[in-house]
């Protein structure tokens, strides 16, 4: 016997993505995919008794949100620890699932997490594959590739020298199962010894991997605080630069020319400062955060202006930059200039273009996935809407209910009841 997938018909809701803003209106969903979205109540066909209809009471409808910038086997902790032993990676593995699931329920539906030591970021997805756990789609990098001594080889780097090493060490990441490769191409905030603007990796060295990495299909970023660091990814041609909290004048037009996608992680820089070490920061942590953040700021608002690509990131996992607060962002990139209907388009459709997504999902468009969110109010009046968890009345990945705080309890696992809104 046929199995017929469940329609549901969520009505009298607002709907924004990145293309619409319907102040009433009607989604509905069928199994996996959004079969009609538009203004009033759907024309015909939806008051069949097999069909569940959502009245939204006047609530918002969303894209499920894309963070491309997390750390999964992070913590927050003020003073990351390396994963060192197997007891170590066995925890780091339990606690990417907590962190996961936290992440979903926070509104985001896809994650690229940018490097995690010892494949335990693939063996989380194995995990979620096999109904062990619940997590966001996953996008995926293995090892981050770093010089020797270079930014985050204790932590999540896989230290490398020459073109020669990078080819192979990217070639290793992608038989692993990366989705993307990440590169390291200047000092960063958490290592020790290393100066925050100062490069690492050539042009050539960093170009091979990326040179694999899309020949795979796949994509390539760069961790990049430094203006030059800025300029050696793009003319390596990564997809994206992370960071970018020094970046020039020279370096946005020429992420502008190649089309390179900035990922600004502005929650990951903002919670450092504001903690600082009286909350247990290491004071090297907290000095180069403080000599960033004004930087970040304005280098942000000015590739802005200039029309760089954004999309969103927020290196959640990095100390205070919990997981499940990862919208957080979207109010960061408000009040550095954004308009609050842009920065949903960033964190949604812009995200999803950014990780060749955008044919399935980032959008609330006939035939693409059903990734959605509920929320109380309009966040087009008040962004911060989005990081109140309270406000997050329903997560939906996939067509499959994963959270419903209008339910007795969070919805997760193989067999899913969708219990309506209340």
């Amino acid at each position: 016997m046929a199995i017929v997938a469940e329609k549901t018909v969520y009505l009298n809701g607002r709907i924004i993505d990145g293309q619409r803003n319907i102040p009433s209106g009607h989604l509905v969903t069928e199994g996996a995919t959004i079969v009609a979205v538009g203004a009033g109540e759907p024309k015909r066909g939806m008051s069949s008794a097999a069909v569940r209809q959502v009245d939204l009471a006047g609530r918002t409808i969303l894209p499920g949100f894309i963070d491309c910038h997390v750390h999964l086997t992070m913590n927050a902790e003020a003073a990351p620890k390396a994963i060192v032993s197997p007891a170590d990676q066995m925890v780091a593995v339990m606690h990417a699932s907590m962190n996961a699931l936290s992440t979903l329920h926070g509104g985001v539906t896809t994650v690229r997490d940018c490097g995690a030591p010892h494949g335990i970021d693939f063996a989380l997805r194995r995990a979620a594959e096999e109904g062990l756990c619940v997590t966001p789609r996953l996008l995926l990098s293995g090892r981050a590739l770093c010089m020797t001594g270079g930014h985050g080889w204790h932590l999540i780097g896989r230290e490398v020298d020459g073109a020669d090493q990078l080819r192979r060490a990217a070639r290793e990441q992608l038989k692993a199962g990366a989705d993307n490769v990440k590169l390291i191409a200047s000092g960063g905030i958490l290592t020790p010894g290393t100066n925050i603007g100062n490069p690492q990796f050539m042009v050539d060295e960093m170009k091979a991997a990326v040179e694999e990495a899309h020949a795979a299909g796949k994509t390539a970023n760069a961790h990049a605080h430094g203006a030059e660091g800025i300029k050696r990814a793009t003319l390596a041609g990564v997809d994206s630069v992370e960071h970018c909290y020094f970046i020039d004048p020279e370096g946005i037009e020429m992420m502008l020319s190649r089309g390179t996608v900035l990922v600004a992680t502005s929650a990951a820089v903002r919670n450092v400062v504001s903690y600082g070490v009286a909350a247990g920061i290491p004071a090297h942590i907290a000095e180069k955060a403080d000599s960033a953040i004004s930087a970040h700021v304005s280098g942000f608002k000015a590739a802005h202006k200039a029309g760089v690509r954004l999309a969103m990131g927020t290196d959640s996992g990095v100390p205070f930059t919990r997981h499940g607060n990862n919208l957080d962002e979207l109010t960061h990139l408000v009040g550095m200039g954004l308009s609050a209907q842009e920065a949903i388009r960033v964190a949604t459709l812009d995200s999803a273009k950014l990780l060749k997504l955008d044919h399935s999902i980032g959008s609330l468009d006939e035939g693409k996935v059903a990734d959605i969110i509920i929320v109380d109010g309009n966040p087009l009046e008040d962004i911060d809407i989005l990081r109140s968890q309270d406000r997050i009345r329903q997560v939906v990945l996939n067509g499959r209910t994963v959270l419903d705080r209008g339910a007795s309890k969070f919805l997760v696992g193989a067999g899913i009841f969708q219990a309506p809104l209340s």
